[in-house]
């Protein structure tokens, strides 16, 4: 008898694990706005996110801006930004004008730490 349970037990398991790989969706829609604005010795350096997700936007914006002063970034180059909770991939676009200088950076995908991706596409309507 407790063999028989065990073995229910066992395929019970086996039958509702979580076996699938990581799921992969996209978005539509993401929050756009001034996350950072710093001043330095060269100025005053603006960080702008675009199709950010709310939860994560004001940390890959502070490690944006730490890329920068690490002379790491360069315009229309695609970059990922490495976070606590997610991984984000994108685009920086970077301008300067006098001792003014902003980081508009653009998120494509984030791959969060559960396994998750998501992957920003633009709405068509």
């Amino acid at each position: 008898m407790k063999k028989i349970i065990f073995s229910l037990l066992v395929m019970t398991c086996f039958a509702f694990s979580d076996n699938e790989e990581p799921k992969v969706t996209t978005y539509s829609y993401g929050h756009n706005g001034m996350e950072y604005v710093a001043r330095n010795k060269n100025g005053m350096v603006i960080i702008s996110t675009f199709n950010s997700k709310m939860t994560i936007r004001q940390e890959i914006a502070y490690k944006i801006y730490d890329l920068y002063l690490d002379k790491k970034l360069e315009t229309d180059k695609k970059i990922t930004v490495y976070g606590d909770e997610a991984d984000v991939t994108g685009k920086c676009i970077i301008k300067k004008k006098d001792n003014l200088t902003t980081v508009d950076f653009y998120y494509e995908s984030v791959q969060w730490c559960s396994g998750h991706k998501e992957i920003f596409q633009k709405n068509t309507k």
